[in-house]
């Protein structure tokens, strides 16, 4: 009976610590002005758009997991589909990526805000940027 018990307590802690390590937080905030220089040998940029990114907030967990919350205003008048390609991140690596795959709709001139996940890095990411030049 002792053992079912013990067995029952250290399945209990481990799905606990698991738990914990799923858990997202909020990486600390940096500075909009800040300027970084990593090469872009792949010459990697987001796909032109009518999407200006507001801001956003960057979170990670203890599995490598790296999510923004990210908002952004469609600045035509027309409606327009937000998709991963109009996105891309700047990892402390150098390494750029875009989110995994999504698509949102917007209204002409509407603002929302969403949440998306750029898969898992041991990196965490710096910046992410869109191309308003449209």
């Amino acid at each position: 009976m002792h053992k079912i018990i013990i067995l029952a307590l250290v399945f209990m802690a481990f799905t606990s610590v698991a738990d914990e390590a799923d858990v997202l937080t909020v990486d600390r905030v940096i500075s909009t002005n800040l300027e970084l220089a990593f090469p872009n040998d792949k010459n990697l940029r987001a796909k032109p758009s009518d999407f200006e990114l507001v801001n956003y907030v960057i979170m990670s967990n203890e599995l490598g997991e790296r999510w923004a919350v990210l908002t952004l205003t469609n600045t035509s008048a027309g409606n327009r589909t937000l998709e991963q390609d109009h996105l891309l991140a700047l990892f402390a690596d150098g390494e750029r990526k875009n989110p995994l795959q999504f698509k949102l709709n917007f209204e002409g001139r509407e603002t929302q805000s969403m949440t998306v996940s750029f898969g898992e890095s041991k990196f965490p990411i710096l910046s992410i940027s869109s191309r308003n030049e449209m």
